[in-house]
């Protein structure tokens, strides 16, 4: 016997159950996605690139958050919880919520084996939406790289990458520069 394919939640009844839930699930096209664990570099590149942005950004009027605030894209109505987001500027929050980003300048994820191809894929798809993004970091994990996609005057995005300690990272949109050193230096030696 076929099972009946599962209803599409809608973003209510989602974020209804998120709010209850011990545990986070992303939402994309009305289905929910638990969201496992990550290992303790995953943990560790994520702090270090929240510390490192946290004293770049020390007296400028832009907010770091972690992996638990959660971002909504405006036409997909998808929900994420990025590694790391900042928001520059007056924090925007969704329908007058107090936990649903809608305009983070840049959204920084650590790639782990299982997520490497959605988070190049159908995450960013999901990101390029947002009208403030303007930096899309990916962390890898497994070795010393950034790729660093930087919303251009045309729309389109360009792909810079980083793979030196030495390297660093122009995030014109908030005016800071993060060198792979910060990210890396605990995690590889």
């Amino acid at each position: 016997m076929a099972s009946l394919p599962l209803p599409k939640l809608t973003e209510m009844e989602y974020l209804a159950i998120e709010r209850a839930a011990e545990f986070k699930s992303e939402f994309v096209g009305g289905e929910m996605y638990a969201m496992s664990g990550g290992t303790l570099r995953h943990s560790n590149l994520a702090a270090r690139t929240v510390a490192t942005l946290t004293s770049q950004l020390k007296g400028k009027k832009c907010s770091v958050f972690t992996s638990d605030a959660r971002v909504r894209t405006p036409l997909s109505t998808s929900y994420f919880y990025p590694d790391v987001s900042v928001v520059c500027g007056e924090v925007q929050l969704y329908r007058g919520s107090n936990d649903i980003l809608t305009n983070p300048t840049v959204i920084v994820e650590v790639l782990s084996p299982s997520t490497a191809d959605y988070d190049h894929g159908t995450k960013f798809a999901h990101y390029r939406q947002i009208p403030s993004l303007n930096d899309y970091l990916l962390v890898h994990n497994s070795e010393i790289v950034i790729e660093q996609y930087t919303r251009q005057p045309n729309g389109g995005w360009l792909l810079s990458e980083h793979a030196r300690m030495e390297a660093e990272v122009r995030l014109a949109s908030i005016d800071c520069n993060v060198t792979l050193q910060a990210i890396y230096e605990e995690a590889y030696s």
